[in-house]
């Protein structure tokens, strides 16, 4: 039986894949304010402004390819059992050959129904329109979790963690919730890997591994470690 390894990965990891986040510049993203494209009220008040945001960040996604830290994960996948719980609203580690993925704020390559979460189509090319309906009748918008929103798969990736031989973390600063919570569920006696060129607060976890590099050359040191060549 192959041993379970589970890795939470964040922003960092898409980001030498040349995708950035809000993080990166002070609250804005590409030069828009979170809270003008990426709340309900956003899209309450101008969902023109927050279906043109993610029109463009889509294309971004699409224009981008998986870097060698996606590629790496999912060739540990014949080695280990691996799970990869993600923060990110790329693909990335699906087109890298990741099998076993469970996006945590939603995929940027879905829209779904404004008036039901579970209606979710595959977007066609890169847009989606305004005029484009569900089933019902309701605007389709991007299946992304924006802020104020409920978190549909917390319970799912909770119940993952509880579950893992080994835990890695992969380019996220633990700090938007309640993702940066799912590492509390990691049994404590579990060895706990942490890439990223900052690592967040982790001080008071036990069976810590601190990796301070990019994910692509930390994940590289996560195999030597993992394989032992």
């Amino acid at each position: 039986m192959k041993k379970k390894i589970v890795v939470l990965t964040g922003a960092g990891m898409s980001a030498e894949s040349g995708l950035k986040t809000f993080r990166d510049a002070d609250g804005l993203w590409e030069g828009y304010n979170v809270m003008d494209v990426a709340t309900p009220e956003a899209w309450q008040r101008n969902p023109e402004l927050v279906q043109q945001f993610y029109n463009e960040r889509r294309i971004q996604v699409l224009q981008a390819q998986p870097n060698a830290a996606h590629y790496a994960l999912a060739n540990l996948e014949a080695h280990f059992d691996i799970e990869i719980i993600t923060q990110n609203i790329d693909d990335l580690h699906e087109r890298a050959g990741s099998t076993k993925v469970t996006h945590l704020h939603g995929i940027i390559t879905y829209a779904q129904s404004s008036s039901n979460p579970t209606l979710i189509y595959p977007v066609e090319g890169a847009e989606i329109k305004m005029g484009q309906l569900c089933k019902w009748g309701s605007q389709l918008r991007p299946h992304v979790v924006w802020f104020g929103e409920a978190v549909p798969m917390i319970e799912k990736a909770a119940q993952i963690c509880s579950q893992a031989d080994v835990f890695i973390l992969i380019g996220s600063s633990l700090a938007v919730y309640p993702a940066a919570g799912l590492i509390d569920f990691v049994p404590r006696e579990v060895t706990k890997y942490v890439i990223d060129p900052k690592i967040p607060t982790v001080g008071h976890y036990q069976h810590i591994i601190k990796i301070e590099k990019s994910a692509t050359e930390g994940v590289k040191e996560l195999i030597v470690s993992l394989l032992g060549s």
